[in-house]
């Protein structure tokens, strides 16, 4: 009994997986998108919605038998005039986004077929077959389409004043068609009146949100600028070290050479004394240039902290640190910082995170180290590896970039060995040099999380290696 009960689990089991599995893969288009592919979508299925909400509301007659006979063909034209605004939106956003030009023929084709419906709708109105209910409806078109024909158009154009000239257009077209029409007064004002309040209220809500998509794209180009300057700086940074380090020193042994062989020359024994000179200049030139690349790979794991929460919270994640970092080895510091360093630039550069968590903790005679952050996109692989990884060339979206799948133990990518380089490779030699592990994979939906771990007692000889 109890077997034909796990027989009959394990099927309903892998059923409710493979389940979960589809509507994850379902899903999946929306989780890839970056934040501003997400509100252009948005913005864009709107418009769609725009034109299914104008259609659904000449629609809603059929239940109750008015658009039939001979005027059943009003709202199937209605229909064409819906899909073609649908059309038109898009021609026109792709427009604002600069991606086509401007669909100038789309929007006069659309004006006119706008013109035709108007028209058709107010003559079956006032002239055509029907009773009152049929009146009504015609009616209801002929607002209809001139409002949202308003909210359309306004897309295509820049500007208040070329908005406002379009919604006044509208609302003129409607009041003479309405006097062609022989439509009386009082109707005519109250079709130009609701032409312009609706169209209006309808071209202001376009104008709002091509406004808003503009101002996401924007602020993502000064996101990504901001990552381009903040690198060039630390570029120019050591540019400008190594040269103040360099430069005097390279001048006074060109000069003390040039002497030593002007002195040569003459068979005067100072000659040697320059050499000698010299050659302590240059040793000391070669120290000097060590500490500025070490001081340009050694990482304060306080200052680093400090500086990953400024700039994401500048950049809009919610940035969150945790734990002490006072009175821990200057090595464990050094490769612990850099791992702050290279998942706060890559959540930056290839994340689409909104929240940020970084946690500090001692425990078990070693520092652990967690940067989790959320908007990753990449599917887990076994054992808890990820295609998005802490590496700061990585290709992928996942929040902290991209590498191979699955990071665990001492100075290892995936399992395999590590060369030189930066990324995940770099980090987990850098680590691996003071017996410390790097780990990085999917924790959740749409989490994606890097452990680092060091032990708080490092030899001396492994710690001058990490440091020089």
């Amino acid at each position: 009994m109890r077997g034909a009960v796990r027989e009959e689990a394990g099927p309903r089991g892998r059923r409710d997986t493979d389940f979960r599995a589809e509507l994850r893969g379902a899903g999946g288009w929306w989780r890839r998108k970056s934040s501003t592919a997400k509100v252009e979508t948005y913005t864009r299925w709107s418009f769609h919605f725009f034109a299914l909400a104008e259609f659904a509301s000449v629609g809603v007659p059929f239940g109750s038998g008015v658009w039939q006979g001979p005027v059943l063909w009003l709202p199937l034209i209605m229909a064409a005039h819906c899909a073609l605004s649908a059309v038109t939106a898009s021609r026109a956003l792709d427009w604002t986004r600069g991606r086509r030009p401007r669909p100038v023929r789309l929007m006069v084709a659309f004006a006119l077929l706008t013109a035709a419906v108007a028209a058709v709708a107010l003559w079956t109105a006032e002239h055509g077959p029907g009773g009152e209910e049929v009146d009504t409806a015609a009616g209801g078109v002929f607002g209809v389409a001139l409002i949202f024909a308003a909210c359309v158009t306004t897309l295509g154009v820049r500007g208040w004043r070329q908005a406002l000239a379009v919604v006044a257009g509208y609302a003129a077209a409607a009041g003479a068609l309405a006097l062609l029409l022989g439509a009386p007064a009082p109707a005519v004002l109250v079709s130009v009146a609701a032409v312009l309040l609706g169209g209006g209220f309808m071209a202001t809500t376009s104008v709002f949100s091509v406004w808003l998509l503009d101002t996401v794209y924007r602020l993502d180009e000064a996101r990504e600028t901001r990552a381009r300057l903040a690198v060039a700086e630390e570029r120019l940074r050591f540019g400008r070290d190594l040269h103040d380090v360099m430069g005097r020193n390279l001048a006074v042994i060109a000069l003390k050479s040039e002497l030593a062989v002007q002195l040569a020359r003459r068979g005067r024994p100072e000659a040697v004394e320059q050499m000698i000179e010299v050659q302590r200049i240059a040793r000391e030139s070669q120290r000097e240039v060590r500490d500025v690349v070490r001081g340009y790979r050694e990482a304060d794991l306080g200052v680093e902290l400090l500086g990953a929460q400024g700039v994401l919270t500048a950049a809009g994640i919610e940035c969150e640190v945790r734990g002490e970092v006072g009175g821990l080895p200057a090595e464990v510091q050094s490769a612990l910082g850099w791992v702050v360093r290279e998942t706060t630039t890559n959540v930056l550069r290839h994340g689409n995170a909104g929240r940020c968590a970084v946690q500090v903790r001692a425990t078990g005679g070693k520092v652990v180290l967690t940067v989790e952050n959320d908007g990753a996109d990449g599917e887990g692989a076994d054992g808890g590896g990820s295609r998005a990884g802490a590496g700061a060339d990585g290709g992928g979206s996942g929040g902290l970039g991209s590498a191979g799948p699955g990071l665990t133990g001492p100075g290892s990518v995936g399992g395999g060995p590590v060369g030189g380089g930066s990324g995940l490779a770099g980090l987990a030699e850098r680590l691996g040099k003071v017996g410390g592990t790097l780990e990085a994979g999917i924790a959740g939906a749409g989490v994606f999380r890097v452990v680092a771990e060091v032990p708080l007692v490092v030899e001396d000889s492994v710690a001058s290696e990490v440091l020089s």
